[in-house]
């Protein structure tokens, strides 16, 4: 009997030891670490990011992700290998602009939404009467100079939505600094929306800084102290050259109707020096400066100082840093997307970056931070270029436009100054010569036929094919509409064929601004708290940037067009 009893035990335990290992082997792998909780005196609460950074690459296009990533080995190369990277992000809508670009970015919000339908628009309701304004320009506001003079007047108020980081401040719970910088006002000031802490940009007729009354009377002390201890002009007489073997360029495309900043030739090596004539930094440097990578490193020294003077992301509350990056907008632009000088400026900015990304790690700490990097619009190829290529393409010139329309509605209306303005495609009659256009529907109709069939023109649409906001498969249409809003948008709206741009040939360069996919293709990728890395092929754009961050915050947007990017966060980053 006792026998038997040993024996039923040892048969009973080899039976629960099998089963134990099966139970171990079959187990689910152990979710990923959490962050550390943060604690504060009160209470225990969730988790958040110590510090948001979007960092924003002005006319970054996505392919040139794919074309020059082997030769990154810093902060890009650290984005892309070790972030969730969207590679098929893009801005669904037309006006791809940079003040709509950053906008987006911020808000999470299409023009149709933000309020913000280009760089500048014909203001109707405007005080003093109808006029083109800048999407930052606020004449209740003034400009206040930083190390220098500067002029105008910048501010939010013509943002139609709070910004992330508007949201960040006023939900959690206090002591949250927002700080964006960029050459631009229009990048700088739709970054850090209407609650900012310390929001500069370049003056590139002085070469001072500058910020608004708006957020402040008075300059911050760092930047003050910043500024004034580095100022630009110590870049003076350094000459950009190439940073790689001219064996690693990767485009070889003849210097067509490249039109560089004063002073410098069609390639390298290029002084800043400003004019020939010119024995001290005056507008001529201040243009090189800004469209050289040197301004891309003053840039990422400024936010890694803001890190340090303001302690960013070591306190209790999530602080937000925005910078966005100008140098490659004015090389596009001026030399086009396959000049060498853009495949440089990367490599550079990919050194910046990695040193800027480093500084995180050391004060905030690998882990603290999370990031969201884009670009605001991409750009299309010289049409020259592209003309040679086989691919059709030209320059479509809106003082011509507005000549010829303006000759119609002389000839039927009997106003010859019937446009009040043409911008990006936009296209806005004055409002006495709109009404009586409006009583003669057949010289309205003449203009769009006459329009329609002029070369390089896609489609003319008119507001109320726009709005309200079709539901349409077409991506022409959609694109129009998203990029419009009633008051401020044109009277016509007209869109490009690819490889067609509006400028003069005199003027040479190329831009961006149309529904073509080598203007809303962008790169978009995060890294950081609470990102899960990988490659993702899902429909993705830059106003999911906002929500995502939200989410990681958490933190509620009042009103989005993005959403929250499932794939690039952890199944429980709080």
């Amino acid at each position: 009997m006792i026998v038997r009893r040993r024996i039923f035990f040892a048969i009973l335990t080899m039976a629960l030891v099998c089963a134990a290992i099966c139970v171990a082997q079959t187990k689910p792998a152990a979710p990923p670490a959490k962050p550390p909780v943060r604690t504060t005196k009160a209470s225990v609460v969730n988790p958040r990011p110590k510090l948001v950074v979007i960092l924003v690459v002005d006319q970054m296009r996505a392919d040139y992700v794919e074309h020059f990533r082997q030769q990154w080995t810093g902060g890009l190369a650290r984005l892309v290998n070790e972030g969730a990277w969207f590679r098929q992000a893009a801005y669904p809508y037309e006006t791809t602009v940079t003040c709509v670009g950053h906008t987006t970015i911020s808000t999470g919000a299409f023009p149709v939404t933000s309020g913000v339908v280009g760089n500048s628009w014909y203001e109707r309701d405007e005080e003093g009467g109808a006029k083109n304004v800048t999407c930052t320009s606020d004449p209740h506001f003034k400009n206040i100079g930083i190390g220098g003079e500067t002029s105008g007047a910048d501010s939010p108020a013509r943002l139609r939505v709070d910004t992330f980081s508007d949201a960040l401040r006023e939900q959690s719970g206090g002591g949250t600094r927002v700080v964006a910088f960029s050459l631009k006002a229009r990048a700088a000031v739709t970054l850090a929306g209407h609650r900012g802490d310390a929001v500069a940009w370049h003056d590139e007729r002085t070469g001072a800084w500058a910020t608004s009354s708006f957020y402040g009377a008075s300059v911050p002390e760092f930047l003050d102290q910043y500024v004034k201890a580095h100022p630009n002009s110590a870049d003076y007489g350094k000459t950009w050259t190439p940073s790689l073997p001219e064996s690693a360029y990767l485009y070889n495309d003849p210097p067509v109707q490249r039109h560089p900043p004063a002073g410098w030739t069609t390639s390298f090596p290029y002084p800043l020096r400003g004019l020939p004539t010119d024995t001290a930094p005056g507008p001529a440097f201040q243009a090189q400066w800004e469209a050289s990578p040197f301004s891309d490193a003053y840039l990422a020294n400024m936010a890694a100082a803001a890190v340090d003077y303001l302690k960013l992301g070591q306190g209790a509350s999530t602080d937000f840093l925005g910078v966005s990056f100008s140098a490659l907008d004015h090389v596009g632009h001026g030399l086009g997307p396959h000049s060498h000088e853009v495949q440089d400026i990367l490599v550079r900015l990919d050194k910046d970056l990695g040193e800027l990304l480093a500084h995180l790690d050391a004060k905030v700490g690998r882990g603290n931070y999370v990031v969201a990097f884009s670009a605001d619009h991409g750009v299309a190829p010289m049409p020259e270029q592209a003309q040679s290529d086989g691919l059709g393409g030209g320059r479509l010139s809106t003082r011509a436009i507005r000549q010829r329309v303006n000759q119609l509605t002389g000839e039927s209306i009997g106003d010859a100054s019937a446009v009040g303005a043409m911008t990006d495609g936009d296209l806005s009659f004055t409002a006495a010569a709109y009404e009586k256009l409006r009583k003669k529907p057949e010289t309205l109709e003449a203009i769009i036929r006459e329009l329609a069939a002029t070369p390089g023109v896609a489609r003319v649409f008119r507001p109320e094919e726009l709005h309200p906001l079709p539901q349409t498969p077409d991506p022409i249409l959609r694109a129009a509409s998203l990029s419009y809003v009633p008051g401020r948008s044109g009277d016509l709206i007209v869109a490009l064929k690819p490889y067609w741009i509006f400028g003069d040939a005199v003027t040479g360069g190329t831009t961006h601004g149309s529904a073509n996919s080598y203007d809303q293709r962008v790169p978009l990728i995060f890294y950081g708290f609470g990102i899960h890395p990988g490659v993702f092929l899902s429909n993705a754009s830059s106003a999911d940037i906002a929500p995502t961050l939200a989410y990681l915050c958490g933190i509620t947007l009042a009103r989005v067009d993005g959403h929250l990017l499932t794939d690039a966060v952890a199944t429980n980053p709080h």
